[in-house]
């Protein structure tokens, strides 16, 4: 079951997170958190000029909204739906980088190794306090960016 947060320009441009409150707020109270594991994404109203070839990850503003929920829902990456590129464009929000035409997004090496090894982190944290097997999730996690992580990598913490 696909679950959405719905933002529009007035929402980002005001830094609104009641949209993405209102839904995190109902799972969480659900109490069984884990069942919604990869199942968020989000639909992205935001108007742009005629003519305005940015991609959404290039506008300032909508990258601001994102480093906003990013702030306080760090672990929200354990909900994105990966499969359809949650992921990747929340990743994308929050890492500098460049499209190429003929090899699509390119994050910053050293941004991103910093934004996924913040993001092992966090969720390997609340994973625990939520009683949920963390490590193959995080690997996965790290895979989905292009990274390997080896399992004597979790013994460290």
């Amino acid at each position: 079951m696909t679950i959405t947060i719905a933002l529009n320009t007035d929402t980002v441009n005001t830094l609104d997170l009641s949209p993405a409150h209102q839904v995190i707020n109902q799972l969480l109270q659900e109490g069984n958190i884990a069942s919604h594991e990869q199942q968020l994404s989000f639909a992205i109203e935001y108007t742009l000029e005629p003519g305005d070839p940015r991609e959404l990850s290039e506008i300032p503003e909508l990258r601001l909204w994102f480093v906003r929920l990013d702030a306080k829902y760090p672990w929200l990456p354990f909900l994105l739906d990966w499969k359809t590129g949650e992921l990747g464009r929340y990743t994308a929000m929050l890492v500098p980088h460049q499209f190429s035409a003929k090899e699509g997004i390119q994050y910053n090496p050293e941004a991103l190794e910093i934004f996924l090894m913040h993001k092992i982190f966090v969720l390997s944290d609340w994973l625990k306090q939520q009683q949920i097997p963390s490590q193959s999730r995080l690997k996965s996690m790290a895979q989905m960016l292009g990274y390997e992580l080896e399992d004597a990598f979790f013994e460290m913490f």
